[in-house]
């Protein structure tokens, strides 16, 4: 019975989130364990989410299961009346699963979740894009708020005039400091998410602004940017291919078409292998060793004709006619194309996009500002400032550093109703943040102090919201209590049932000796197996004849010395494996077994043992758990006896779909 709790309490433990629907009024109680509730809810999401594909909601699949969980809450409730909720090793852990949990609990769903959400929406689309760039001051240089300032008001005066009518691709090419403006108007080409990372807010005016509009300034570490949408289309996904290049030496593209319409014509032929051709005839040196294999690009990757020419070919296995670029001609096979996938499918891949993105602590940086909005922050920089003003400029950067005893309890700020922070509790944070603080020596004790101030006003807010999830959010209030449930259960059937079956002896005896006829050998044989080394081969029949008249102890001492040992025996005792109907009989000599390193093995029959009883010795793994069994199964009787169990029919029967 162990592995099935086992299961129980691990599916107990991975169910993600509980519908809120669970803890409204209107929804109705399954069933009571001496008056406890179960709600409907609770039922349909653990059986839906325990039977998976197999929930089919028909009456048989559906009683089985309330049974299963009505044990379930019956051995939770004796567990509750022995008080081992009460037991510290029981809280300590169920207080660390909670921190685990919350520690991703918050930042995946006010964090990750929505913008994974918003990652996959923008990648169903690309953008054409045009933008006007303004650098900020020089480059490979740190820019100065005067450099900032400048550069924004010289954006702006450049907006005045798409403002006023002006035309986008003119003024680009007129201000905009991208070189290839003065070619382009602007004009990126088409763009998809996610963008480089850095570019998030370039990424925010691309999807959110309608076609032909112009944003307002966009900042990223290039400088500030004009955007304008041109158009967009569905997303293009990514394709697999190969490619033969017929390269336009000296920019002669009139002796590479020539080449290329050659080889077009050498494909069409029956029998044509594209991989072969390219390996023998393709002018580049890269891709033609593996047979024009180019491997797989979304859009951007390539020019714009090389990548129109790729996605235009509409099946794998087919290619393109010769396709100009600036470096030649190009003919392209399709291997695969891959469009945009399910949501479920796509979501690691974006997942561990968003993880490595500024848009990830942009998110977080969010989710921060609005725990101190929406809990009624209040800080008192003046308390602070003293704090800094105390610090000794040496000792401060130095591992032993500890704050001063002095003013330790004045509130450096509150948030929420209860929660104060004083500076006792900052000092013990910078105690605790050695590494930090020495890292942060040059910049001097009131630039570091404000660092780690921000830092610990973080990491009190996030506490503070985590404290706050069961309140705010009843699936993780539900989860944390079937966690706890699995844990009363798991310590509830430790003592009932797995402790009381090994240790019991007397029980054990008792329930053999009614049992026994349940644990019987079938017929076993003694057999010696015979190894004679590779040095021996020519003798291996010598020897097997020699063991079929003589005992394996008259085998040793005859062929083995002190200097040479050429055959031993190792003894064991088996038993028929069902279906075998080979007959043992004793003394009989199998064939000898050639093994690849040379040695010869063969087997004797020594010994014919007829099917018996197992003593409780020899078969005590399996008594035990069937004991266990034995005892859980008498367990729920006596508190089906204990606790009044009343189901709601009515509400089970509008459950059944088949």
């Amino acid at each position: 019975m162990k592995p099935r709790i086992f299961t129980l309490i691990a599916i107990l433990a991975a169910v993600p989130y509980l519908l809120k629907a669970q803890l409204k009024q209107d929804d109705p109680v399954l069933f009571t364990v001496d008056n406890t509730p179960v709600h409907l809810s609770e039922f349909k999401y653990i059986y839906t989410k325990t039977n998976g594909q197999t929930a089919d909601f028909s009456k048989k699949s559906l009683q089985e299961y309330l049974d299963l969980y009505v044990k379930f809450k019956l051995k939770v409730q004796r567990a509750k009346e022995m008080r081992l909720d009460t037991i510290p090793s029981l809280q300590a852990e169920l207080a660390g699963y909670r921190k685990q949990l919350a520690d991703s609990y918050l930042i995946d769903r006010e964090v990750t979740d929505k913008l994974l959400k918003e990652l996959y929406e923008r990648i169903q689309q690309d953008v054409d894009v045009s933008h006007i760039l303004m650098p900020i001051g020089t480059p490979n240089t740190v820019p100065t708020p005067a450099d900032t300032l400048a550069a924004y008001n010289k954006i702006m005066e450049i907006k005045k005039q798409l403002d006023k009518g002006e035309d986008f691709a003119s003024v680009a090419r007129e201000a905009s400091q991208d070189p290839s403006a003065k070619d382009n108007g602007g004009n990126i080409g088409w763009l998809a998410a996610p963008l480089p990372n850095t570019f998030y807010d370039f990424e925010n005016a691309i999807y959110t602004l309608s076609p032909g509009k112009v944003s307002a300034p966009v900042r990223t570490r290039l400088g500030y940017h004009l955007v304008k949408v041109n158009q967009r289309r569905p997303a293009r996904g990514e394709i697999e291919v190969a490619h033969i290049l017929a390269r336009a030496a000296n920019s002669d593209f009139d002796a590479a078409k020539i080449k290329i319409d050659a080889l077009y014509a050498e494909l069409q032929q029956p029998g044509a292998n594209f991989e072969q051709i390219a390996s023998e005839k393709s002018d580049d040196e890269i891709t033609k060793a593996r047979g024009g294999y180019l491997g797989i690009f979304g859009i951007g990757r390539y020019e714009r004709g090389f990548e129109d020419a790729a996605f235009a070919i509409e099946k794998d296995g087919q290619f393109s006619p010769p396709t100009r670029t600036s470096i030649g001609w190009h003919i392209i096979k399709r291997i695969t194309k891959r469009s945009i996938q399910p949501f479920d499918v796509e979501k690691s891949r974006l997942e561990a996009k968003i993880k490595q993105d500024s848009r990830f602590e942009q998110a977080r940086v969010a989710m921060l500002e609005r725990i101190r909005r929406d809990n009624n922050f209040k800080e008192d920089l003046a308390v602070l400032q003293s704090f800094i003003a105390a610090q000794d400029s040496v000792g401060f950067f130095t591992f032993k550093w500890k704050g001063s005893e002095e003013g330790a309890d004045k509130v450096l700020f509150t948030l929420g109703k209860d929660t104060k922070a004083t500076i006792g509790e900052f000092a013990d944070f910078l105690a605790r943040s050695s590494s930090n603080r020495i890292r942060l020596k040059d910049q001097g004790v009131a630039a570091a102090v404000n660092s780690l101030y921000s830092e610990f006003v973080n990491d009190v807010c996030l506490h503070f919201e985590e404290s706050q999830l069961e309140v705010k959010y009843p699936e993780f209030k539900a989860l944390m209590r079937e966690y706890e449930e699995g844990i009363l259960l798991f310590e509830a059937t430790k003592i009932v049932v797995w402790d009381k079956a090994s240790q019991d002896t007397i029980g054990l005896e008792k329930f053999h000796e009614k049992e026994k006829e349940r644990y019987k050998w079938d017929e076993r044989a003694v057999i010696t197996t015979f190894k004679v080394a590779a040095s021996a081969r020519k003798i291996n029949n010598e020897i097997r004849n020699y063991a079929v008249i003589r005992s394996p102890e008259e085998v040793l001492n005859k062929y083995n010395t002190a200097d040479s040992i050429i055959v031993t025996i190792e003894e064991k005792t088996v038993e028929r494996k069902p279906g075998v109907n080979a007959v043992w009989k004793e003394n009989e000599v199998g064939r000898p077994q050639l093994n690849r390193d040379g040695t010869t093995v063969f087997e004797k029959v020594m010994k014919v043992i007829p099917p018996g009883l197992k003593t409780l010795k020899e078969a005590r793994g399996y008594i035990i758990a069937d004991y266990q069994d034995y005892l859980e199964q008498q367990w729920v009787e006596q508190l089906r006896k204990e606790y009044k169990v009343s189901v709601n029919q009515k509400i089970l029967d509008s459950l059944i779909k088949a």
